[in-house]
């Protein structure tokens, strides 16, 4: 078996044992995620840890969600072949490829320009044309580009961004880890319906935080491996949190 039939093996193996075994059933989202090769999307050393059960760190403390993580967060989306996505934080860009094959458009905003840059190549080597990678301040969402019919925060946020709910469009739905930093967050989704939000909460789980630039638009300086490390103490980010079912629906 050469390397691609090997990759391709675990691929499919991580979409039988991780995501159908745990409640994900879109089709659309199984195919996506046994179609993007995951494994180019993280740091050449873990290629062999690439379909894991489990978040990989990707420098710059930041992290590639768990397989599932990914699914399951892409199904509550409920993405249309129309649907024009906005991902908040764009990390490795493996997320933004699965959302891209389902739907029109993705908009995907990365405060660490490095990881912006690397994400894109990665894209671009993968041949996905339709996600556009901007580097800022995520939590602001991209204004000049709304309304979205979904967006989706791949960081936690101690409470749902303003400017993310504004930027919904009627119907559209918002999937966001809430809870405080360094503890367990609940996976939330909201709805728009005019002016008014739906909210639904999902399962519990573990996210490296949403980092907001200060008022002068300044990325925040100095941070690393290790100060992420220190604000998600206490169990792996992007992961669920132990001993917790996803709610059947």
């Amino acid at each position: 078996m050469d390397g691609a039939d090997a990759f391709a093996a675990r691929r499919h193996h991580m979409v039988t044992d991780q995501l159908e075994s745990r409640g994900v059933r879109d089709p659309a989202v199984l195919a996506a995620m046994e179609a993007v090769p995951r494994h180019l999307f993280v740091p050449p050393e873990m290629e062999y840890d690439a379909y894991a059960d489990g978040a990989l760190a990707i420098g710059y403390g930041q992290t590639i969600s768990q397989p599932y993580m990914v699914a399951l967060m892409t199904e509550l989306l409920r993405l249309t072949p129309g649907s024009k996505l906005l991902e908040v934080g764009t990390g490795s860009g493996y997320q933004a490829a699965v959302a891209a094959r389902l739907a029109r458009e993705v908009w995907s905003v990365e405060r660490v320009a490095a990881l912006a840059e690397r994400a894109a190549a990665v894209l671009r080597l993968t041949g996905v044309t339709n996600v556009h990678v901007v580097v800022g301040d995520g939590s602001r969402g991209l204004p000049d580009q709304a309304p979205f019919d979904a967006i989706i925060v791949t960081a936690a946020a101690e409470s749902v961004p303003r400017a993310l709910l504004s930027q919904l469009r009627d119907g559209g739905r918002l999937v966001v880890p809430i809870g405080p930093i360094g503890h367990t967050h609940i996976l939330t989704v909201f709805t728009r319906s005019g002016d008014e939000y739906s909210r639904q909460e999902d399962v519990a789980c573990r996210f490296v935080p949403l980092i907001e630039w200060p008022e002068d638009g300044e990325p925040e300086a100095g941070r690393d491996d290790a100060d992420a490390a220190a604000e998600t103490s206490g169990g792996a980010a992007d992961e669920p949190a132990d001993g917790d079912l996803r709610e059947q629906r």
